[in-house]
């Protein structure tokens, strides 16, 4: 049975509820209320991302990535596979997620003290950027896979449409800052700017970044320029 398509998200409901009781009252929209979409600020536990030959080699021949969860970016998901990562002295990390669907190279991205368990030290990219990064082992059901390179810190991020780049004033490639707010309130001055139409507009950063600010669905965040 394949995954029913995603609803739409809480947030986005609540945006366009927001708005529709502005406009009805006619008071001037605050500037949340005013973007053509709502900023959620997700957290990316550690997880992988595989090309099709490296799924063949994990879990067998003709073998692909079942989705389990369907993610915020369109057509993005969390597989039902995972895999036992292999690092330095032999130690583990087990049932590391695969996010689907399959791309062009394999990346492994850990936050900090994943890295200090396995022990590692690995570097802060932007996805795909994997050149001189450390490389370890995967264990599959079916076999074992050597990645010469491709574990990663990833930088904190921000996806947006093109609506949303025009809204904020920025590009693809730019950098913005994160405001953070709560009682652990920080801000994170380079949130890396990723501009595409299949994009909405999401945040994302590590499980360390979200526990040191003490993120919670309720905590409110701010892009600024």
């Amino acid at each position: 049975m394949s995954l029913a398509p995603p609803a739409p998200h809480r947030a986005e409901i609540e945006h366009l509820v927001r708005r529709a009781l502005y406009e009805n009252l006619g008071q001037p929209m605050p500037r949340t209320v005013r973007a053509p979409n709502p900023l959620l600020v997700n957290v990316s536990a550690r997880h992988c991302h595989l090309t099709p030959q490296a799924v063949e080699t994990l879990f067998g021949k003709g073998r692909t990535l079942t989705p389990m969860k369907w993610l915020y970016q369109k057509d993005q998901y969390a597989a039902k596979e995972s895999v036992t990562l292999i690092g330095p002295r032999s130690r583990v990390i087990s049932n590391l997620r695969i996010l689907g669907p399959c791309r062009d190279l394999n990346q492994i991205e850990l936050a900090f003290t994943d890295a200090i368990s396995l022990g590692f030290e690995i570097p802060v990219r932007n996805s795909g950027n994997i050149k001189d990064t450390p490389g370890c082992m995967l264990m599959g059901p079916a076999g074992f896979l050597e990645l010469p390179v491709g574990v990663i810190r990833a930088a904190p991020h921000v996806h947006m449409h093109p609506d949303d780049a025009a809204f904020y004033r920025v590009k693809n490639g730019d950098y913005m800052k994160l405001r953070v707010g709560g009682a652990c309130g920080v801000t994170f001055d380079r949130m890396f700017v990723r501009v595409s139409p299949d994009f909405k507009l999401e945040v994302h950063i590590d499980t360390d970044e979200a526990n040191a600010c003490g993120l919670s669905p309720v905590t409110p965040c701010e892009l600024i320029k």
